[in-house]
């Protein structure tokens, strides 16, 4: 048997991931493993509600923005609360795809990275 741990996105700002997951989407660090030669920094992000995590990977020495290529991939959150999510996510500028007809949106992190708002059925 195998169960889902984590996901991992490689970021450029550490900090400014971390303020973005709080403010966008109510995500903490429950773990953090930093280097002994402090070449890099992971933080494990986690909604207080499963065990699933986000991995965010912080590189020192990486200096240039991640080439995500056609961001084919996308990371999904499944809310109660919709409209509260959409209007937080419009008031912050962030949404860059909604599909009306299917009743979910996309956010983009300061990354890129695409992430899927989908309301409860």
């Amino acid at each position: 048997m195998l169960k889902f741990a984590h996901f991992n996105f490689n970021v450029l700002h550490l900090e400014k991931s971390l303020s973005f997951y709080k403010e966008a989407l109510g995500l903490t660090p429950v773990r953090t493993k930093e280097a002994e030669d402090g070449s890099f920094t992971l933080v494990y992000l986690g909604d207080q509600t499963t065990d699933f995590t986000l991995e965010l990977t912080w590189l020192k020495d990486r200096t240039e923005a991640y080439n995500l290529g056609e961001c084919e991939f996308h990371l999904a959150f499944e809310t109660d609360d919709y409209e509260g999510f959409h209007k937080r996510h419009q008031e912050m500028g962030c949404i860059v795809f909604e599909n009306e007809a299917m009743g979910i949106y996309f956010i983009t992190d300061p990354d890129g990275y695409w992430i899927e708002i989908v309301p409860s059925k």
